[in-house]
């Protein structure tokens, strides 16, 4: 009778032990190698917690531990009865998110989120914007907030989510989708693919959730990076005084997305920036700049999308004459023209072109004149300009804002691709890439640009066709700035961007990031995002004026403080040049850094944009992955247990009787 209990209970056992490392053993010989058997790494980009001083907005796990939970796909369910990792193609996203707003017992029971990859939904989706109505509507110069520029947005980038979401590379869908198909052949009804998310925020450890106590605890950073500012010529710092009037071009080289790393931005804003940079080339080939009657300064700015940190900050610069800005005077800013979305200015053949401006000035007409006359330059090209409808409640959302801000009196222009409402049907998503963007839009933008501010900064009328046609834009330099900053293949690897930089990722993402050490206008490279440090090297080098002698490189540093190092990470010896070309620190001005510490400063009465200022700063954590497997159920486990126990008292009572029936038979012998 005890041999067969025994027996029993070790074949039961044997039973489920044998599948799981039958066959594998001789492949397994270290622990990593049953790791890689019994996991599957899924990569992915991860929605992430940022903080403000009122609260918390993006993604994070619940707690500081990992979250388990089964895999269901969304479209089969209903109602959830337990936690769940809901897998939903990227078209159902935004319906599951509306769900998860609009029902609170539902959205009780998500443990996470799988956002399937898919790269042909461009044309087959109506819109896809996380942002709002009226992006960063608190910073509008004008009072009609209400305002729908984007009215496809829904906000949800600007809430917060107690779970974690992960928006699937292509290789990590099909990675998933393999996964699913080859454990749904083996499934038991007593096992469940599950998927493990490490997505543990600093912030949600310690309960520091809002950007005072975090940064006074150390567990998030600044929102922040280095925006890079240009003259073109460059200006002789070393003269007392400047007089010429300045005309101010400026583009924006950050964006924003529900997923961290996955903010390409290509027509908001990055295809203003390509064709400030193509602007820029078509003019530096030019002689007799340095004759101009007006300056040309070009200002790339980063953190404009959250909370405009780099035009606020490039502002206060200018306020305390800061060695990132020597040699500007804020006073001398005649005009400011601000490239916004361009590249889907092209309808039928046609690339339309929109003027916003606030107000009505002098210095407006003049741009919005010089505009027509480039325009009229420019008529085989099939390109037109048009003033916006005049009745949009002032400008776009835009870097001109702050400027407005600071200086009511101030002339600008922003120039987009759209009159009342966003063509962008992606604004601030993952979606707004490469294919989104066209590059004959992009080069008729630069070629306006470019033209127009000749026409300004020569402030004469008589302006000569031929001056004009001599200034072309470099159709080859647009593509290629396309390749480089909008894809991964070739990505920051491509030829243009390693001649000026050696990049750290090959794959470009816009997001601002955070500002790690002490703000400085002459920052350690390493604490610098690619692109920023690749904007800095072409300014410098399109800008530049070479000096006579340059073969000796600049390991020692330039001689003349009108110089800057160029390519200096390409070849560890690089060039000097003669060039205005400077990082200015991008990040809050509510913001001081002391004695190694972030502090918020009380809100300033006379800064009104800062008053209104969130203050912006994204979590530590210290490490995000994401990884399926497949668990027998909590129930079936129990059950094993139970058996087990059961069994184990059905031996023991086995051997006690056998024990007590051996032993009267040995008496009776």
């Amino acid at each position: 009778m005890a041999p067969t209990f025994l027996s029993l209970y070790f074949l039961f056992f044997t039973f489920h032990l044998l599948p799981c490392l039958y066959g594998q053993s001789s492949s397994m010989e270290s622990v990593p190698d049953l790791q890689n058997t019994m996991y599957t790494v899924v990569d992915g980009y991860p929605c992430v917690r940022l903080l403000n001083l009122s609260g918390t907005i993006g993604c994070s796990n619940p707690g500081r531990d990992k979250v388990v939970a089964p895999i269901v796909r969304f479209e089969n369910v209903d109602e959830l009865s337990e936690p769940s990792a809901i897998l939903v193609s990227l078209d159902e996203f935004p319906t599951l998110f509306t769900r998860i707003s609009e029902d609170l017992s539902f959205a009780s029971k998500v443990g996470g989120v799988l956002v399937e990859s898919r790269t042909d939904l461009q044309n087959k989706l109506k819109g896809f914007s996380p942002d709002k109505k009226f992006p960063q509507a608190e910073f509008a110069p004008d009072h009609n907030i209400s305002y729908e520029w984007n009215p496809i947005g829904s906000g949800i980038m600007w809430k917060s989510y107690n779970f974690p979401v992960f928006l699937l590379t292509e290789s990590g869908s099909k990675t998933l989708q393999e996964f699913v198909i080859k454990n749904g052949g083996k499934r038991k009804a007593y096992t469940s693919n599950v998927a493990e998310f490490d997505l543990v925020m600093q912030t949600m450890k310690s309960g520091t959730h809002d950007s005072e106590a975090c940064l006074q605890e150390a567990t998030c950073l600044p929102l922040g990076g280095y925006s890079v500012w240009s003259s073109l010529p460059p200006i002789n710092i070393s003269s007392i005084k400047q007089s010429k009037p300045i005309i101010l071009t400026v583009a924006s080289m950050d964006s924003a997305s529900f997923f961290r790393d996955k903010s390409l931005g290509a027509d908001s804003p990055i295809s203003g920036l390509i064709a400030l940079l193509a602007a820029v080339d078509a003019l530096s080939r030019l002689n007799g700049l340095g004759d101009l009657s007006k300056q040309l300064i070009f200002v790339v700015l980063t953190g404009e999308a959250w909370g405009y940190l780099g035009s606020r900050r490039f502002l206060a610069e200018l306020d305390m004459q800061s060695d990132a800005v020597h040699g500007l005077d804020h006073s001398l800013i005649e005009t400011v023209i601000d490239i916004g979305s361009v590249g889907k200015g092209l309808s039928q053949g046609v690339k339309n072109f929109f003027a916003h401006t606030d107000g009505d000035s002098s210095a407006a007409n003049q741009t919005m004149v010089a505009l027509k006359r480039a325009q009229e330059s420019l008529l085989s090209e099939n390109i037109k300009i048009a003033s916006a409808s005049t009745s949009n409640p002032g400008i776009p959302p835009s870097s001109l804002m702050t400027f407005l801000k600071k200086n009511p009196a101030i002339s600008g222009v922003v120039l987009e691709d759209f009159d009342s409402v966003f063509v962008n049907k992606f604004y601030h998503s993952h979606l707004d890439d490469l294919s989104n963007v066209n590059s004959s839009a992009i080069v008729a933008a630069a070629s306006l640009i470019a033209r127009t501010l000749y026409i300004l900064a020569s402030e004469t009328k008589g302006v000569q066709n031929s001056t004009l046609a001599a200034i072309n834009v470099n159709v080859s330099l647009v593509e290629q700035l396309m390749d480089c900053l909008l894809d991964c293949d070739p990505g920051l690897s491509c030829e243009l961007v390693k001649k000026y930089i050696s990049p750290s990722s090959t794959c470009p993402d816009h997001y601002v990031g955070v500002i790690i050490d002490e703000p400085s206008s002459t920052p350690y490279p390493g604490y610098i995002n690619d692109v920023p440090r690749f904007v800095w090297n072409f300014l410098a080098d399109r800008t530049s004026i070479p000096r006579e002698n340059n073969s000796s490189g600049c390991q020692q540093g330039c001689n003349g403080k009108d110089e800057v190092c160029i390519k200096a990470e390409t070849d560890g010896k690089g060039v000097c040049v003669l060039s205005t070309t400077r990082y200015v620190p991008a990040y809050s001005t509510r913001l001081k850094f002391e004695s190694g510490v972030w502090n918020v400063l009380p809100p300033n009465s006379s800064d009104n944009m800062g008053v209104v200022d969130p203050v912006w700063t994204e979590s530590n954590w210290n490490a995000i992955g994401l990884r399926v497997y497949t668990v027998q159920i909590g129930a079936y486990d129990r059950l094993v247990l139970f058996g087990g126990i059961i069994l184990t008292i059905l031996a023991y009572l086995a051997i006690v009787i056998t024990r007590a029936l051996v032993t009267k038979a040995m008496k009776r012998d």
